[in-house]
């Protein structure tokens, strides 16, 4: 997976992107413009030549009103951690609509980095 990360990530801002609003969605300079990014950017995210960064996926999930996990791939979770898993459940149950919210900002943004990190700084994916 850590190989084509970025080509994948890639990919999904690319079907965000034609996606957005219909008709062939919206173009990658209104997109860069949108994020207050550079024109060619965008071009460069989605041919996986530049790096968005955690940062700038999540820019990108609040234009597009989805999640940084939209834009990463899935893994299934180990068997043994299912008890973790529904603890965590059990105590956001007891959260507040915007305590709940920050939890999976954040949860949101320690997976991302943790998938960030798989691939050495610098090099691109594949090579």
């Amino acid at each position: 997976m850590t190989t084509n990360l970025y080509e994948y990530i890639g990919k999904r801002i690319r079907e965000h992107r034609t996606a957005y609003g219909g008709e062939g969605g919206i173009s990658q300079n209104a997109l860069a413009k949108a994020l207050n990014v550079s024109g060619n950017t965008v071009s460069r995210w989605e041919n996986s030549f530049y790096h968005p960064t955690v940062e700038d996926l999540q820019e990108l999930a609040g234009f597009f009103g989805a999640t940084i996990l939209d834009f990463v791939p899935h893994e299934a979770a180990p068997k043994e951690r299912n008890e973790n898993i529904a603890a965590l459940l059990r105590a956001a149950k007891l959260l507040d609509d915007n305590e709940l919210e920050e939890l999976r900002h954040y949860a949101e943004w320690r997976r991302s980095r943790r998938l960030y990190r798989r691939v050495p700084p610098g090099r691109r994916p594949g090579t």
